[in-house]
């Protein structure tokens, strides 16, 4: 029989697996289960990201962790499935389970705050030293007080600073070097760039099912315009990542809400299909990789990515898999751009949510990045124009790999 914090723990994380929030995504529900019981039992081992991609997704010996960021992705996913746990239905459960950033085991706190990140397990209200009230009173005053020394001194250091011209602007190139460096300069000076992601309209109700707006026969229905994909969630959480590397910052923006004049104020990057993010059809986009709904054939209708210029032994279109059938590919567009008032656009959109995220998931790391580089001329010293078309593949819902199959310059 396990321990009786031990036993708490595993009642607690049978609850989330059952809760709304990770209803029906069984592969976070395995990544939880297997990292709660390697927490427990084996608190002082290194949970690896290779041991898991064997374990819990059927990975093979071979498994890449640099070129396959299906543990990256997945434990990205958690973390916010558990997040939006204990902010709704688990709000007032006695013990909160995180997942920190940069590893993979789980930590277990009690309502009370403590934690204990080496055992795994949750601290016992029973074990808090107790404190005379005088001593109590002592020790608040002398905390107060240090607070206010600590403001005091980081507001004189503060003025220090700013006074001080050999500090940098926060406008001036970041100091950050390689080629994710690189890729993003264009993005990285100057005030920092609006990220505008797709949200398509939608009708019906939330709770009883919806679909995609359609003018001629719905013009009298309410329209919900503030969905997105799982995709453009996760894409947005990476580049905040990679801009935070670079020691900047994104601002974020859905595509209804995007204006004229966010073009001549600001560098734009948008994440999401053009048939979902319609305010694309107002800034210069993509001439060799184009959106657009087949024409004919047995996928008609269907969204596609046509090559205006196939270059000799390339395909002249490209499809992700027929709906209805797993999701094994798509296919995504990176696409540089110079914008309005000497501002530039980046457009990363596949024709489905995953090829989005893979799109994201490539300009986010440094190695893929480096791939592209090398194949735009003169890019080494700084960015040009370009039009770039991946292929990403998918396994079970989540983008594993993205391979660069055409560049083009503008």
């Amino acid at each position: 029989m396990l321990p009786a914090d031990s036993q708490a723990i595993s009642q607690q994380i049978d609850r989330i697996m059952k809760s709304h929030s990770l209803r029906g995504a069984e592969s976070l529900s395995r990544l939880l289960q297997y990292c709660a019981k390697q927490s427990m039992e084996h608190p002082d081992d290194l949970l690896k990201e290779y041991q898991i991609a064997r374990e819990v997704y059927g990975r093979g010996p071979d498994f890449d962790p640099q070129s396959d960021s299906c543990v990256r992705v997945q434990a990205g996913r958690l973390r916010l499935k558990l997040a939006d746990y204990y902010a709704t239905e688990g709000a007032n459960d006695p013990i909160v389970v995180k997942l920190p950033k940069g590893g993979y085991h789980l930590l277990f706190e009690t309502k009370s705050g403590t934690a204990d990140s080496h055992s795994g397990t949750a601290e016992r209200a029973d074990r808090a030293p107790t404190v005379p009230g005088l001593w109590r009173f002592a020790l608040i005053a002398s905390l107060a007080c240090l607070f206010v020394s600590l403001v005091v001194v980081a507001n004189l250091l503060w003025a220090r600073k700013r006074a001080d011209p050999s500090v940098a602007s926060a406008h001036e190139i970041p100091s950050a070097s390689g080629p994710l460096a690189e890729f993003w300069r264009p993005f990285t000076t100057g005030e920092e760039p609006w990220v505008i992601y797709s949200n398509a309209a939608f009708v019906g109700r939330p709770e009883t099912g919806m679909r995609y707006y359609n003018a001629s026969q719905d013009g009298g229905s309410k329209v919900y315009d503030h969905y997105t994909g799982v995709g453009e969630v996760l894409a947005i959480h990476d580049l905040d990542e990679a801009f935070s590397e670079l020691g900047r910052h994104i601002r974020v923006k859905r595509g209804s809400l995007f204006s004229l004049d966010d073009t001549r104020n600001a560098n734009l990057i948008f994440v999401g299909s053009p048939s979902e993010n319609l305010s694309l059809r107002d800034i210069p986009t993509s001439q060799e990789f184009v959106f657009q709904r087949a024409a004919a054939g047995p996928r008609k209708g269907d969204l596609e990515i046509v090559s205006k210029h196939p270059k000799p032994g390339e395909a002249a279109s490209f499809m992700a898999s027929p709906s209805g059938s797993p999701m094994t590919e798509d296919y995504a567009v990176v696409v540089f751009v110079p914008g309005a008032a000497d501002r530039v656009v980046m457009i990363l959109a596949g024709t489905t949510t995953f090829g989005t995220q893979g799109a994201v998931e490539f300009v986010s790391t440094p190695e893929s990045v480096a791939k592209l580089m090398q194949q735009i001329p003169d890019s080494s010293t700084q960015m040009k124009p370009f039009e770039a078309l991946l292929h990403v593949k998918i396994a079970r819902e989540v983008p594993v790999d993205t391979e660069l199959v055409a560049v083009r310059s503008r």
